[in-house]
This record gives structure tokens, C-alpha cells and sequence, in this order.
């Protein structure tokens, strides 16, 4: 099968995936730290953030979290918008994505004291009314299925390569034809004569898809992703010939992403070229394409002139800013990409 198959059953499937099973926790007890699980302080940049771009529309305005996890994000949000901007409060609903109904079960029990409003959608398809606000997903189009290709240098095109299953063991495998959706990388002509034999590189058209079909929802507003990935350029880089595609279990590297599916968390990296390209193409137009740090380092310097709200920061408020911006920690690893209408 394809290799974006094996992960939609390995990640979501209803009862054996990986995200749909309740024993897999973010953070020191589970298998991979996101910048949530450092603590609440990303939810206070966020929202000081989004609360500057929703102050400069009129009327009722919304803020759409796609894959919400456990919901603590949105809870983080929450609470510092309404300490923040307070006057957003009368006329901001905070609405989920969240198509994993054992999810949103977890979500609703999280976010309990906001019952009033907050509402869930399963698909884009439930909203009824185009969206003005923001739109973001934190750490979602990286878990998104992905296609797996090949260099033939000999032959001078690409191999689709799936999984199989070797005994009881699976294994890659070359596929007759790619899945369903699938087509080939596109790439300079000029790397032709240079990719080695066996290159491989992922393609994501689940993910471009998603964002396109937010992209059409947002009636104005901003479309944000913050992820782990690379634009165009950087996506040919020589120092991964094997591709981006990992597993990861007990906040290690696997060695074999294919093994205990249900059980690890599998993930690649974003091709932030094509989910810009995405979102143009549906009328977006791109502000700007910058690491983590960059990003909250802008917000931060509009914080600056509130002395009083950053005097007000903890110790350990001040050990999360670091890990949140420190290029060895989380601040370089995250890309973050803003869109808008």
C-alpha cells in the first residue's frame, strides 16, 4: 500500500491509531515535547498576537484551531485573551477542527469553563459561514499522510515506494503505480544530473489540500501554520538523501518507523513551498515565512512596551521563553508561515 495509507491507518485509525488511542500523552511522559508542553506562555504570545489582528476587524470574529490535541492550547489561549484584550470577549468564538470524536471528548472536559463559547466542527464542510479571524494549526500538517518517492538515477524519473509486508515484518516496497492523489515531485531540471541514486523525498498532498480548503474558508483574516519543515530551496538538501519521514516513541528517534503501527508517533517534515503555493492559489497572499524565534521575538517586541506585563513573568515563564526561542531548543526547529486575506 502507499505510504500515506499506512499512516492514516497507523495514526487514525478509530481504535488502534495513534491519536485516537487515550494513552499517549504529550509532553515528559510521553513520546515528543511540542511547545505547548512547555507551558502556558506560548498561549499567552499567541493570543497577544492574535488579538492585534483581530482588533483591526469589525464585527463577530472567530479563531479556528485545527487539531487541538488535548485542548490545553486553546484553554492557554483563552485565558490570556480575556486578560489581554477583554473587549474581544463579546464578540470572539474560539471554534475546533477536530474530525477524532475521542479527541473532542477530551477537548469538551478541557475546556468545560468555556462551554459557552467554544464550538466543535469534524470538517470544513460543517462550517456554514465563511471564517474572519484566524485560522492555525500548531504541529498539524507534519502528521499529515504523506507519499514516499524514489530517485531512478539510471532511468532518470522517480519510484513510488509503498509498504509491504515481508513475514510478519513490514518493509518498503517499489509500487507499480503511487496512490490515489499522488504525483511525482517537482524539482529544478538542473538537479537532474546531480540527485543521487535512491534520493527519497515526501510529498503531501492531504496537506496541501487542508490548506487550500482553509485557505477558501477564511473570508479575511490569517491562515498560520507553525511546524517543523523547509521552504523550496532547503528541501534538496544533500544531508537527507533518506527523506524526512521518522517515528518517534519515548522521545527517540525509531529505528524502524514501520514497526508497532498504532504505537509511535510518525511524522514528515512540511514542504512549506507547496503549502504556501496552496494558499496563493487560493487568493491568499503570504506575509511572511520565518522560524519560531523570529516570529515570537516580533511579538515580544511589541510586549516590550507593557514593562509591567513582562516584570510580571515568573521564573519559570522565563525558562519557557528560552526553550520557546533558543535556536537549540525550539526556536529554529519550528517554521512558521502566515497567510492572509
Amino acid at each position: 500500500m502507499p505510504l500515506a495509507r499506512f499512516m492514516e491507518l497507523a495514526l487514525y485509525h478509530p481504535e488502534h491509531g495513534y491519536y485516537t488511542r487515550a494513552d499517549r500523552p504529550i509532553g515528559r511522559a510521553g513520546d515528543f515535547y511540542t511547545s505547548v508542553s512547555v507551558g502556558r506562555l506560548f498561549g499567552e504570545l499567541l493570543a497577544r498576537r492574535f488579538a492585534t489582528w483581530l482588533d483591526r476587524l469589525a464585527g463577530p470574529v472567530q479563531i479556528v484551531e485545527a487539531g487541538a490535541h488535548d485542548g490545553r492550547l486553546a484553554a492557554d489561549l483563552l485565558v490570556a485573551l480575556d486578560r489581554i484584550a477583554p473587549a474581544l470577549r463579546s464578540r470572539t468564538e474560539y471554534w475546533i477542527l477536530e474530525p477524532l470524536a475521542r479527541r473532542r471528548e477530551g477537548q469538551v472536559q478541557t475546556l468545560a469553563a468555556w462551554a459557552n463559547r467554544v464550538r466543535w466542527f469534524a470538517d470544513w464542510r460543517d462550517i456554514a459561514i465563511p471564517v474572519q479571524g484566524v485560522i492555525f494549526g500548531n504541529e498539524l500538517l507534519d502528521a499529515m499522510p504523506v507519499h514516499r518517492w524514489s530517485w531512478d538515477a539510471a532511468r532518470g524519473g522517480w519510484r513510488a515506494i509503498g509498504v509491504g509486508l515481508d513475514g510478519d515484518r513490514f518493509t518498503w516496497v517499489p509500487l507499480a503505480r503511487p496512490g490515489d492523489g499522488a504525483t511525482h515531485p517537482e524539482f529544478p531540471a538542473e538537479l537532474a544530473d546531480v540527485l543521487p541514486d535512491g534520493y527519497v523525498i515526501e510529498t503531501s498532498p492531504a496537506a496541501e489540500s487542508w490548506w487550500h480548503a482553509a485557505a477558501k474558508a477564511l473570508q479575511r483574516g490569517w491562515l498560520l501554520a507553525i511546524d517543523y519543515g523547509h521552504d523550496t530551496p532547503d528541501r534538496w538538501s544533500p544531508a537527507r538523501t533518506g527523506g524526512t519521514f521518522r517515528g518517534y516513541r519515548g522521545h527517540r528517534e525509531s529505528p524502524d518507523p514501520l514497526a508497532h503501527p498504532g504505537e509511535q508517533d510518525l511524522t514528515a517534515h512540511v514542504d512549506f513551498g507547496a503549502i504556501r503555493r496552496a494558499g496563493e492559489q487560493a487568493g491568499l497572499q503570504t506575509e511572511v515565512f520565518c522560524s519560531q524565534e523570529q516570529f515570537l521575538t516580533t511579538v515580544l517586541s511589541e510586549l516590550s512596551r507593557d514593562a509591567a506585563a513582562m516584570a510580571a513573568w515568573s521564573a519559570p515563564e522565563r525558562r519557557q521563553l528560552m526553550t520557546l526561542l533558543h535556536p537549540q531548543h525550539f526556536g529554529r526547529a519550528f517554521r512558521v508561515l502566515v497567510q492572509q486575506r
